[in-house]
């Protein structure tokens, strides 16, 4: 039976990250069901670091990961994980103008608006964030796996857990057909987190996987790789530019049991019409279509802890659709309350 400080379950971002920031004084073995990492969800982000994106909890924590996404640059040696992008948030009617005053940005008119994306055509009202940026999320993944591997953590792919269970001071898993004994369990498993906690006899967290669609999609109207990246301040649509293409969504909100998510021609259809109905982009053709879940408790925040009848098992889930962006604070958040130690003040939200 392999012997552990600390497992982890679940390979995508949140999985790599809080792994990594625990290998620095534990043993670490991280199991992922599926053959390959980062099979869901992480594989399938829109790649966005946007800190005027989400709620309070979610924009203190996006805030908080970029000191830690430079500093990850060094420690990991990696290439910059982030490139500039504004993100304009845009109000074509009076129902998204109600949303658009509560969002850290700064208002700009709809003159000034269509001057950062000329391909506008309705506007009522606008505000412009210049802190944002396109993330390169396979680089940050990779970079963790490397982090982890050089720390002594282990990977084990193609592993499902069957069976989990307290065994004296600890947890007795079987991963497929291995025993592992590790002393706590972090629970990073994604739309799947709820699942994991049944088989451990623990209480579930509530989550609600949602699928979200996104494409890349081409029209006539030559594609401007400077323009930011445009979001409905009453999350009906974004788009931004991709090359040659234009990525975009109809930021749908599905609910689905945990899957392999796909998408629907009716959603991929939609995401065009909402787009097309605010701007002259004139989208037709479709590259490539694909779906993905965003995982959410009824405060659309993130969970990580444990629940005090059942310690050694510790959440770091619910991250919705925010979780690439905050996963650099939030890693070294979640590992604090593993280590039981007071998370340091700059990722800690309010």
């Amino acid at each position: 039976m392999e012997r552990v400080d600390i497992l982890v379950i679940g390979g995508g971002m949140a999985g790599v990250s809080v792994a990594y920031e625990l290998a620095a004084d534990a043993s670490v073995l991280l199991a992922e069901a599926e053959p390959t990492l980062a099979a869901h969800t992480t594989g399938r982000s829109a790649a966005v670091y946007a800190p005027s994106y989400g709620g309070p909890v979610v924009r203190d924590l996006t805030a908080a990961s970029a000191a830690r996404y430079r500093e990850l640059e060094t420690e990991l040696d990696t290439p910059p994980l982030l490139t500039p992008r504004d993100v304009l948030w845009l109000a074509a009617d009076d129902e998204a103008a109600t949303h658009l005053a509560g969002l850290p940005a700064t208002p700009v008119t709809p003159a000034e608006a269509r001057t950062l994306c000329p391909v506008l055509a309705e506007v009522v009202a606008a505000a412009h964030d210049t802190s944002g940026s396109d993330i390169d999320v396979m680089a940050l993944h990779q970079a963790y796996v490397r982090g982890l591997r050089a720390r002594g953590g282990r990977i084990r792919t193609g592993r499902p857990l069957t069976a989990l269970r307290r065994d004296g001071t600890g947890w007795h898993a079987t991963l497929d057909t291995d025993d592992v004994l590790a002393g706590t369990v972090v629970n990073a498993a994604g739309a799947w987190a709820d699942t994991v906690a049944a088989l451990a006899g623990v209480p579930a967290a509530g989550l609600r996987p949602l699928r979200r669609t996104v494409a890349l999609a081409a029209g006539p109207t030559p594609v401007d790789p400077a323009w930011p990246m445009v979001a409905d301040a009453a999350d009906r649509f974004y788009f931004r530019p991709e090359g040659t293409r234009v990525l975009v969504s109809p930021a749908d909100e599905t609910p689905t049991e945990p899957c392999d998510a796909r998408p629907e021609e009716l959603d991929v259809a939609l995401a065009l019409d909402r787009v097309n109905a605010v701007t002259t982009l004139g989208l037709r053709s479709v590259h490539t279509a694909w779906a993905g879940l965003r995982t959410f408790t009824a405060d659309r925040a993130p969970v990580v802890g444990a629940w005090p009848d059942h310690p050694g098992f510790v959440f770091v889930a619910g991250q919705g659709g925010y979780g690439i962006q905050l996963a650099p604070a939030l890693a070294v958040l979640a590992a604090a309350v593993v280590r039981g130690a007071t998370p340091p003040a700059g990722v800690s939200p309010r």
